[in-house]
């Protein structure tokens, strides 16, 4: 079609004016901010641990619309996704992704590495395994406690996706029915796992880097003290950072998952300490409990005091 038209003699009412360009930060991207009247557009630099050349990601609302958008950026499947840490590329599980991404975060995806199955013999009551997920299906060895039956196995080590479990898919499981598995083997049984550890490096030089386009655009990112956090519904809203007293009740809450169920979920933990939000003693926190979606974990009257107990305590500031 010619950009030129020939003049028209005849009266033709005047062009509507077309409506003005939203700002590229106002555009829609499912990320809610805190009042629900706009959307954001947020961008993360992301790599992959093992090594490999900057990703710049966006449109994500969930983990799992995360995995999607870093495999699509790199060209390779997401399932092959076991976890993502945060400012590292070591499998430091204290900078594991869970719930939340500080919008300043540099996103490290560990993709699966080699398979290896092992057999163990329960002589105790406890493997000394703690579990977590990735919120896309799999669960993965977080924590070895020492002088446990696995700390003595020399080949598994923290970072380890559990696959199967005596031949049983464990994929698609969340942490705590994996934990629960685990933990009914009766004492004395030969069993077989069989685990997938992350892709490792050649070399340790990667990373992000002082003065690199992390800086260069900082406007993409906020002031570091907001937070992209996935909703439970679906969505995702960015937040302020919890506060130093709420800080330790989640850390708190989080060590009694350990204790009680032998599974570390951050998320969960959060989603305990928001739920106690205006509650004023364990008997409506567990009533809170059963109404809502972690009733399915069946929590002990034993657990809910000892919750209830973290959270006054966090509350007050004694644990600060």
């Amino acid at each position: 079609m010619s950009l030129f038209k020939k003049k028209n003699t005849k009266y033709t009412s005047p062009p509507v004016p077309p409506p003005p360009v939203e700002d590229v930060y106002n555009q829609s991207n499912g990320v809610d901010n805190n009042n629900g009247a706009q959307k954001s557009q947020l961008v993360f630099h992301c790599q992959q641990a093992q090594g490999s050349p900057l990703g710049l990601i966006s449109g994500f609302s969930n983990v799992k619309e995360l995995y999607q958008k870093i495999a699509e950026c790199y060209d390779f499947p997401p399932e092959d996704i076991l976890f993502c840490t945060l400012n590292t590329h070591k499998v430091d599980m204290k900078k594991l992704l869970g719930g939340q991404i500080g919008l300043e975060d540099f996103i490290f995806a560990h993709r699966k590495g080699r398979p290896k199955e092992i057999e163990i013999v329960k002589t105790e009551d406890a493997l000394g395994l703690t579990i977590t997920d990735n919120g896309a299906g799999y669960s993965f060895i977080k924590r070895i406690k020492e002088g446990s039956i696995v700390s003595r196995i020399q080949h598994i080590e923290v970072g380890d996706h559990i696959e199967r479990l005596e031949g049983e898919s464990m994929v698609g499981k969340r942490h705590y029915e994996v934990a629960k598995l685990l933990k009914e083997i009766p004492k004395g049984t030969t069993f077989t796992i069989r685990l997938v550890e992350p892709l490792k490096s050649g070399f340790g030089s990667i990373g992000p880097k002082s003065g690199s386009a992390r800086s260069s655009k900082k406007q993409n990112y906020g002031s570091g003290k907001e937070t992209l956090r996935f909703k439970a519904n679906g969505q995702a809203t960015i937040e302020n950072e919890h506060d130093e007293k709420s800080k330790a009740g989640i850390e708190k809450i989080n060590e009694l998952l350990e204790s009680f169920m032998g599974i570390n979920d951050s998320e969960l933990a959060t989603q305990m300490w928001d739920l106690a939000e205006g509650k004023t003693n364990s008997m409506q926190l567990a009533e809170a409990i059963d109404n809502s979606d972690l009733q399915e974990f069946g929590f002990t009257d034993e657990f809910i005091i000892e919750l209830w107990g973290a959270i006054t305590d966090a509350r007050s500031g004694r644990l600060s």
